[in-house]
């Protein structure tokens, strides 16, 4: 076996483990547990593509993992290290991210096994088309079955011609918009999707550090404000998760890229970061920061709070040790190997876990989901309904008080909420909602010693009832 194979087998096995390691704590016969852990729907297809003068036959993956509700839901990513065990694994995560942050979709994962740097847009497009045609052919999309979107390699456009292939498959379908996520605005897509994963890192940690009993064991204040972040990673997740901290008033006093770390303990400011990083290539020489040449070491920096939001396994055995941080946020897929998570833990470090905290997207593009079944943008029924309610208070209030409203005030009150005002809205609701069920289920049950823990019983505990109730077990 590879490397590569072996990696991706740990990586399934470590889902498997977490999800055991819960089961413990349910109440739910070996039988039902069998089932929520089990792949429902493999495909594995290989289709031939003209590239250039030649034939090229392409490798590619759907995983269904769960039909206890349906659609099914996950990305499509492009890349070399595609392979089963690891569609599978991510196909159910994504179960269990779904019924942790109460979206109704069951898990689902796409690959397909090519490097897209080697091929040409028309190439890729081709490769794009004749993958979402398999789909079609063997029932494995459409927004009743299974809603694919955006993953690692692959972004709005490549959603675009998944659109458009399936709607040409299926010229009937009026809800056809809806058999992908992740689109742009003019076909169908949601505004708020771009920010909706580095937003949701946000309002999560933020609920974490609501917690008075929670930051006192700590040795940290209530809020976000004056806290220490470092951010690894400034792709568009670590990008708008520094964007969102720095305005709530916590001081960034480190970043992390592939080629260095900059740290510097008054606080960077993340855009000027971002342009010193366009001008010179780079963020290292950043004006007033140190250098910090190995970008591990960068993690190791001391902070409160430590956001890793790029590459997996990026804390192990062999570092989990030196980290300072007293919470690390999980915004990227596994960055902390299990070993890493049971010395993190014994050390007191409070790890909010990323099957909860990078659900943000997933909440977004279910919301998108929405959108397109209802035919209609948020927000344009109540906008203007809302701006005219607030403009009769303002007048009550004028002519009650014989006080006038300054113009600042009164275009504040007045703005009617528009899609994005609603989108962010609806994920702050959700994050919020579902680290205190997480946050019960740690606090309360007895014997369950880590977030991760009590998220995976949250989702066993969701996804069994579904079971129980569809009576599949009488």
């Amino acid at each position: 076996m590879s490397s590569t194979n072996a990696s991706n087998q740990s990586f399934f096995e470590s889902v498997q483990r977490n999800f055991e390691k819960a089961a413990k704590f349910t109440r739910f016969d070996r039988g039902i547990l069998d089932q929520i852990k089990a792949c429902n729907s493999i495909l594995r297809v290989k289709f031939p593509v003209k590239i250039g003068n030649e034939i090229e036959v392409i490798e590619a993956y759907r995983v269904q993992h769960s039909h206890h509700k349906l659609p099914c839901k996950g990305g499509i990513r492009f890349s070399l290290e595609v392979d089963q065990e690891e569609v599978m694994a991510l196909a159910a995560l994504m179960t269990y991210k779904c019924a942790i942050v109460n979206v109704p979709f069951g898990g689902g994962k796409g690959g397909i096994k090519i490097d897209s740097k080697k091929y040409s847009d028309f190439e890729l497009e081709k490769i794009t088309r004749r993958y979402t045609s398999e789909l079609c052919k063997k029932n494995f999309i459409g927004p009743g079955i299974d809603v694919p979107a955006p993953d690692y390699g692959t972004s709005s456009r490549e959603m675009t011609w998944i659109l458009d292939t399936y709607a040409s498959l299926n010229p009937n379908d009026i809800n056809a918009q809806a058999c992908v996520t992740g689109k742009p605005i003019a076909q169908g897509g949601v505004r708020g999707r771009a920010e909706a994963t580095g937003l949701g890192v946000f309002f999560g940690i933020r609920e974490a550090c609501s917690f008075q009993e929670d930051m006192e064991k700590l040795g940290l204040p209530v809020g976000i404000a004056g806290k220490r972040v470092i951010v690894q990673g400034l792709g568009n997740v670590g990008y708008h998760t520094a964007k969102y901290f720095q305005e709530a008033g916590a001081k960034l006093v480190g970043l992390i890229e592939y080629n260095g770390a900059i740290y510097d303990e008054n606080g960077l400011d993340v855009d000027a970061v971002q342009a010193h990083r366009q001008k010179t290539g780079g963020i290292l020489n950043f004006p007033g920061a140190i250098n910090i040449a190995d970008p591990a070491e960068g993690l190791e920096q001391s902070c409160d709070i430590l956001i890793p939001a790029a590459l997996e396994s990026v804390i192990h055995k062999d570092n989990a040790n030196r980290i300072q941080a007293k919470m690390v946020g999980e915004a990227a897929n596994g960055p902390l190997t299990s070993e890493a998570d049971e010395i993190l833990n014994k050390k007191g470090i409070l790890v909010i876990p990323d099957i909860y905290l990078n659900a943000g997207g997933v909440t977004v593009s279910y919301f998108e989901w929405l959108k397109n079944l209802s035919h209609v943008r948020y927000g344009r029924l109540e906008k203007r309904f809302s701006e005219n309610m607030y403009h009769e208070l303002i007048d009550i209030i004028e002519s009650t008080t014989g006080k006038k409203v300054s113009e600042l005030e009164r275009k504040t009150i007045l703005r009617g909420p528009d899609e994005i005002d609603l989108v962010h809205s609806g994920l702050e609701d959700t994050m919020i909602g579902s680290y205190r069920e997480i946050r019960d289920i740690y606090t309360s049950q007895e014997g369950v010693k880590d977030l991760r823990t009590a998220a995976f019983i949250c989702a066993i505990n969701k996804i069994g009832v579904s079971y129980e109730q569809l009576g599949i077990f009488p």
